[in-house]
């Protein structure tokens, strides 16, 4: 499962064309990481657009080039005004890609989440706990932070890949992708990345993009 030199070339040849795009990414993320998040992409080429006000959210995610629903702080005025651009990234086949922030953890974002599926994300990025939960397999999670290694979920990711038929990607010391069929490991994880904020919602915002 290990990137090989044919996948290492792949990648850069894949962000050279990614630069070459500058995709329009719609982030409807959260609060506390959307500088981080915006200057992330902004790094790797792409043009960030934080419209997260319902009147503007349906129509934008209609002339995107991908939508990022993050929800780490999700408020019913917020849900009513990401599930209206998922519907319009839906109809207007718009690939958009779901971050489902302690979806473990809490009752009311796990309803929203699971409601969203039925509109087929292009791929689905969370820890393992959030994984864990979304497929149903188990529920915890300490909030944001997850209590279980990436590889103890794979097996529901490459389930969940299955079911709605994207790509799901688990992230920890090893990042795993997988859609269901082909899985590849990515290594790089670094404990002294859960002493910041953000890390994980930007790598979900470049998963969109």
């Amino acid at each position: 499962m290990q990137p090989d030199l044919h996948c290492r070339t792949l990648a850069a040849h894949t962000l050279k064309h990614f630069r070459a795009l500058s995709p329009l990414t719609h982030c409807m993320t959260n609060d506390v990481v959307q500088t981080f998040t915006a200057n992330t992409l902004l790094a790797l080429g792409a043009s960030p657009a934080m419209v997260i006000d319902p009147v503007e959210a349906r129509p934008f995610a209609a002339i995107a080039n991908a939508l990022l629903i993050n929800v780490g702080t999700l408020t019913a005025s917020r849900a009513d005004a990401m599930r209206a651009a998922v519907e319009s990234a839906y109809d207007a086949k718009t690939p958009w890609t779901l971050d489902p922030v302690a979806v473990g953890a809490l009752e009311f974002r796990r309803r929203f989440c699971l409601d969203l599926l039925s509109l087929r994300p292009a791929a689905i990025r969370g820890n393992a706990s959030e994984i864990l939960a979304l497929s149903g397999m188990a529920l915890g999670g300490r909030g944001v932070d997850t209590t279980e290694a990436a590889l103890a979920a794979l097996p529901a990711a490459q389930a969940l890949a299955r079911q709605i038929d994207c790509i799901v990607v688990v992230t920890g010391e090893i990042d795993y992708v997988t859609n269901g069929q082909r899985t590849l490991s990515i290594p790089g994880g670094d404990p002294l990345m859960t002493r910041i904020v953000g890390t994980g919602c930007a790598l979900s915002a470049v998963v969109a993009a």
